[in-house]
């Protein structure tokens, strides 16, 4: 009778404990069903398939005011798939990414679900031939990302028309430099009717006001009015759309010190002594480039330097930096850097010009008023110095007559 009792309290015992495992199992599965299915825990998905691209490796990276971050990278297969996976941040503002293999880029956007009961936007699925990626690609997820690509193609053409334009022997370079002007100005046109003033709340919107040529943007919101304007105009539409969000709050600072600046001519000038800058030699300074490393002009002892002080917000600043991008393409194996010094006022702005520039880009945020600038005797800008090697400063702009035998005498 008692060895019966004790394995009924045993069989009890036993069945408390399969009873109290299956409800921490029960409420184990509870806990991670509601943390899946959470907005919190949820991911938008970018896949998809880059045809002839085994071995590469295909990185998705954010496009963010502080310039690109990588997000995640894969070395493809020979199947060419892919499916990368993000947290978007739904309650913000549209958020703008890219697929990226060596130099080859496919931009597209995450944007805002119209539905406020939607958690997540659709997944984006991208279909591409490893060699003509950057054109020849589909898109599948969202409308604003597809314009993107329109944009992108127009942008395509108008490189290759420079292309073109450069092989055309019969015109002068004043003539080529004529026709490019007209070429860019058919293309911000553009730009301008079917896709910012069009619909200045879109992403595709925000995306053509910083499309660049050379590195250069196409649009000056420092001191271009109707540039300004289209800025002002994405501006007005975003603060609706996206209040807080800090690329509305960067948009609308923009745009405000555009127009600040084109209610009156501005003049930045100093005087100091000429002759300094020959006295004392090379000066060695050193700014952060777009990375937030700094890079000193010794860093380059080794190299014949052309030193250039500039704006990327001046008229012609775009037109000069592809006349530079001649030169380093031309002499940069041989020995030549060039180390570009900006003075724009507003680092994003700079980053975004420089971004795609080959040589070393720093930015001084005081301008005029930084010690290093003074001694240097820059009395305007664009302003520059050529430096042979071992540091040996031998020559100012307005010195210079023909710079590319200039150059090539210290090579």
């Amino acid at each position: 009778m008692k060895k019966r009792k004790a394995q009924n309290t045993n069989q009890a015992i036993m069945r408390g404990v399969i009873a109290m495992a299956l409800i921490v199992l029960l409420v184990c599965y509870l806990f991670l069903t509601m943390v899946s299915c959470s907005p919190a825990g949820e991911r938008f998905h970018i896949q998809g398939t880059i045809s002839g691209a085994e071995d590469s490796t295909l990185v998705l990276e954010a496009m963010t005011l502080n310039g690109v971050k990588a997000v995640d990278s894969v070395q493809l297969k020979a199947d060419g798939n892919f499916d990368f996976a993000v947290l978007p941040d739904t309650s913000s503002a549209p958020e703008f990414y890219r697929l990226r293999i060596s130099s080859q880029y496919i931009n597209f956007v995450v944007p805002i679900p119209e539905d406020s009961t939607v958690t997540l936007p659709s997944d984006i699925t991208i279909q591409a031939p490893y060699n003509h990626m950057a054109s020849a690609y589909e898109i599948q997820g969202n409308e604003a990302s597809r314009i993107m690509k329109t944009i992108t193609l127009l942008n395509i053409q108008l490189q290759q028309q420079f292309a073109q334009l450069d092989k055309e022997g019969s015109l002068s370079a004043l003539e080529k430099v004529d026709r490019a002007r007209s070429l860019i100005s058919t293309y911000k046109l553009t730009l301008k009717r079917d896709f910012i003033l069009a619909d200045p709340a879109s992403p595709a919107a925000y995306f053509a006001l910083f499309q660049t040529v050379g590195g250069q943007m196409l649009f000056n919101p420092e001191d271009d009015k109707d540039d300004v304007q289209c800025f002002a105009a994405v501006a007005t539409q975003w603060e609706l759309h996206y209040p807080g969000a800090l690329r509305t709050e960067n948009l609308r600072n923009i745009a405000l010190r555009g127009m600040r600046n084109t209610r009156q001519v501005r003049t930045v000038e100093i005087q100091l002594d000429g002759d300094k800058v020959h006295e004392i030699g090379i000066i060695d300074f050193g700014f952060n480039d777009i990375n937030g490393h700094e890079r000193r002009l010794t860093d380059f002892a080794d190299n014949v330097i052309l030193l250039d002080f500039t704006a990327y917000s001046l008229p012609a600043s775009q037109q000069r930096n592809i006349q530079l991008r001649e030169l380093y393409n031309k002499y940069h194996s041989r020995g030549l850097e060039i180390y570009q010094v900006a003075f724009d006022n507003d680092p994003h702005y700079w980053k975004t010009m420089c971004e795609q520039l080959p040589w070393v880009c720093v930015h001084c945020p005081e301008g005029f008023n930084n010690d290093m600038v003074q001694l240097y005797s820059v009395e305007t800008i664009p302003t520059y110095f050529l430096i042979g090697r071992n540091s040996e400063l031998k020559a100012r702009s307005e010195d210079i007559p023909d710079i590319q035998k200039a150059i090539e005498a210290e090579l």
